[in-house]
């Protein structure tokens, strides 16, 4: 309590029943209370967005508080950094049908994948796959446990991603599309009959030369399924 008065400058300094030095009059019964309020929310305000919840601290002081906020802010970035699926509305119709597609791209069932467009721009494309106990390659992958086999997902992804490379020439009858690479896949979850696959993929350079350079990712639900980035070349047949 010493050094307290020679710090406040007070002959002496003393607690109060209520906890409080007696070297200041109150405003409120409660403004310790509601000075550590405060204090939690101008820390808190440090992670730059609006915070949905309940916060319950006990004993915080602003070490506390700046150590949560950045462990809140590290989870935001992570959060921010994953991949987000596309909204599907199949109320709403799509963009390209199966018809409208096979108008685009040279395969045909039992290999045409992709079963509708649902977006489209000059530089990205969302389409979807409807996986089905039917198709051809779940008799014998596997018999027991179907399961989607991932280059097939990855092929999948390769026509969302060719639909969008030839919509860019004027006759894309007369063109094809050929892999050239394929690197960073990564199969995060298994699919199975009764998923539906939604592909993003986005250019990652202007199409130049024929090349085409593209992101994507797979998704069933919210669900990140594959991801990949591929290389492919227009060529032209006739």
């Amino acid at each position: 309590m010493v050094k307290l008065s020679k710090a406040f400058n007070k002959d002496k300094v003393a607690v109060r029943p209520s906890g409080i030095l007696d070297n200041l009059e109150l405003h409120h019964p409660n403004e310790a209370a509601r000075h550590k309020l405060l204090d939690v929310v101008g820390d808190l305000a440090l992670v730059g967005r609006p915070i949905i919840g309940r916060i319950i601290a006990t004993k915080p002081g602003h070490k506390a508080n700046t150590n949560f906020a950045k462990m809140l802010m590290a989870q935001i970035k992570k959060e921010e950094s994953q991949p987000k699926a596309p909204k599907y509305d199949p109320n709403i119709p799509p963009l390209m049908d199966i018809v409208e597609i096979q108008k685009k791209l040279p395969h045909r069932p039992p290999f045409l994948l992709v079963d509708k467009v649902i977006e489209m721009s000059e530089t990205h494309i969302v389409g979807l796959k409807n996986v089905t106990m039917n198709e051809s390659f779940f008799v014998g992958h596997f018999p027991d446990a179907p399961v989607m086999p991932g280059v097939l997902q990855v092929e999948a992804m390769a026509q969302v991603g060719g639909i969008l490379a030839l919509s860019m020439v004027p006759d894309p009858e007369n063109y094809l599309t050929f892999f050239l690479k394929m690197e960073e896949v990564k199969f995060k979850s298994k699919v199975v009959p009764g998923d539906t696959l939604i592909f993003k993929l986005e250019l990652l350079i202007p199409i130049r030369r024929g090349i085409v350079l593209m992101k994507g990712a797979a998704y069933v639900g919210n669900r990140l399924a594959t991801e990949a980035t591929l290389m492919a070349q227009l060529a032209k047949t006739k």
